[in-house]
């Protein structure tokens, strides 16, 4: 197989060595395409002696070969990584400025894009909009991985493992499991995320543990599969994904209005988010304050609770007989005398009506804040649920999206 390993300037050149080396490893015939700018980070003569084929550096570069065409036109896949912004930008808006930015525009095989950045620049809204633009083209953009960057900085921008990109790579094009896909495609779907706060005075208010991960890798997943979602975020400080639209509420009342305004055109409502099932009777304008008096030292204020408004159930009993929107339910579950965890989520189940149920296992130190989780997927009329995990969260994503899509193909 004819590869272009087009790489581009950033810290993370270094990486592709070793991916280059999987690459020809796996007998595929290579050739490097490194910007101006990577050459700076690695020179030539490596990528020649790595891949034993000349290196294409520029389009003056034997042009008796036009090689600015004739990379992409013979390519079977183009592997860029690190793909800087610098490089997302050029790449989705067309540039051809050099010989990387002229092949991936001639090229007709798939794609494959590993960027690597600083935080502030793959959460930054135009890094976010090239990437959503170049999805929507059918190029496949992983995600990037959290951890160590450049100095002491760490988070989302880190370039995923090479053998990470070239399992994604071979996926691509032997159509093993793992291929990414598109096939949410053309779906208005709705994902909520987060836990509510439901406020008591200007200082405090009443919320849980939920960190939003599942959430919003919920939205990353789907965006990624070709649908087009509007993700509902209670308080978090999670980057929005790439080529979601977020809207941010606060409270559960604010959450009921922002998804019922959303779900009126949807195809499918994710309910992820964590929402308080009570709120304060009154709300208190002034900070409520100790007292400091005699026997006043044990004196607390009584604070009265009143019901918050079942989403989940509301959409539901809104919906009636109409086959969509496909409303999926999410329950933070544990056993006690009663029952077991899957006991309390198939009552669950049954009391909210909903099409899809994931009953999160839920405990110290399990699922809330935490990057992996275990979920059992419930649906009316199944006997077994399905457990997943415990996984990262974007697997479990995953597997929510794929049972989504079963319950959309039985309608």
């Amino acid at each position: 197989m004819r590869v272009v390993l087009g790489v581009s300037g950033g810290i993370a050149a270094y990486k592709a060595c070793s991916l280059l080396r999987l690459l020809t490893e796996a007998g595929h015939e290579v050739t490097v395409v490194p910007t101006r700018a990577a050459l700076e980070f690695v020179g030539a003569p490596t990528w020649a002696a790595l891949s034993g084929r000349p290196v294409a550096a520029g389009v003056w570069d034997r042009v008796h070969e036009v090689p600015h065409v004739r990379l992409g036109q013979q390519a079977d896949l183009v592997v860029v990584a690190p793909a800087t912004a610098d490089l997302l930008a050029r790449a989705a808006h067309g540039l051809a400025d050099d010989l990387l930015t002229s092949t991936l525009l001639t090229a007709r095989c798939p794609v494959l894009v590993a960027p690597a950045m600083h935080t502030e620049m793959w959460t930054h809204p135009a890094t976010a909009a090239n990437v959503g633009l170049l999805r929507s083209r059918g190029v496949h953009v992983l995600e990037p991985a959290s951890g160590r960057l450049t100095g002491a900085d760490t988070g989302p921008g880190r370039l995923p493992d090479p053998e990470e990109i070239f399992s994604a790579a071979m996926a691509l094009v032997d159509g093993r499991p793992g291929t990414p896909q598109q096939d949410l495609a053309g779906l208005q779907v709705v994902v909520t995320a987060g836990g509510t706060r439901e406020p008591l005075d200007p200082v405090r208010y009443l919320g849980n543990r939920s960190s939003g991960k599942q959430g919003y890798a919920l939205a990353d997943v789907a965006a990624a599969r070709g649908a087009v979602v509007h993700l509902v975020s209670a308080p978090t400080e999670l980057p929005v994904p790439h080529g979601v639209e977020v809207e941010r509420v606060e409270s559960a009342l604010e959450m009921q209005e922002a998804v019922w305004r959303a779900a009126a055109g949807a195809d499918v409502v994710v309910m992820a988010a964590a929402v308080a099932d009570f709120r304060p009777a009154r709300y208190t304008e002034t900070k409520i304050k100790k007292r400091h008096g005699p026997g006043d030292e044990e004196a607390s204020p009584t604070v009265p609770l009143v019901r918050n408004p079942d989403i989940l159930a509301g959409l539901v009993q809104e919906r009636g007989a109409a086959p969509r929107p496909v409303v999926v339910g999410f329950a933070a579950e544990t056993g006690d005398a009663d029952g077991d965890l899957i006991h309390h989520a198939r009552a669950k189940l049954a009391r909210k009506g909903c099409d899809l149920l994931v009953a999160n296992e839920v405990g110290p130190g399990v699922t809330f804040g935490q990057d992996e989780s275990t979920v059992h997927l419930l649906r009316p009329g199944t006997d077994e649920p399905r457990r997943v995990g415990p996984a990262d969260k974007r697997v479990t994503a995953t597997a929510v999206w794929d049972a989504v899509l079963e319950v959309l193909q039985a309608r």
